[in-house]
């Protein structure tokens, strides 16, 4: 959750929608065109973002289904937000509903 809400911190701030704008072209670039110059980009990412959140679990989550699971919901959660505060500007809305999504992570941890 510490991780996720730093992540959401940097994304949330303004002077990064410029590149989180070019992000989200490459994304949906890398998803229209696989053979493109693009091509792979949207798999990449996506990967990168869960080996990172994986880092920041506990040892013994790390590695399992659950652990994936919860790393891959909080990544949907932190992509769906800042596509919506890209769309919309609601710092407020988006951050509120990042701060209700990781409050009750933390409060009733699913592990397997």
């Amino acid at each position: 959750a510490m991780a996720a809400e730093q992540v959401w911190s940097w994304l949330a701030e303004p002077e990064h929608r410029a590149l989180l704008t070019l992000w989200v072209e490459g994304y949906g670039r890398s998803l229209m065109d696989g053979e493109g110059p693009w091509a792979g980009f949207a798999a990449s990412t996506v990967n990168d973002w869960l080996t990172y959140l994986a880092e920041t679990q506990p040892p013994e989550v790390r590695d399992t289904e659950t652990g994936l699971h919860e790393r891959t919901l909080v990544l949907a959660v932190l992509r769906g937000a800042f596509l919506d505060l890209l769309a919309t500007g609601d710092v407020d809305r988006t951050t509120g509903a990042v701060g209700a999504h990781l409050a009750a992570l933390g409060r009733s941890p699913v592990r397997k």
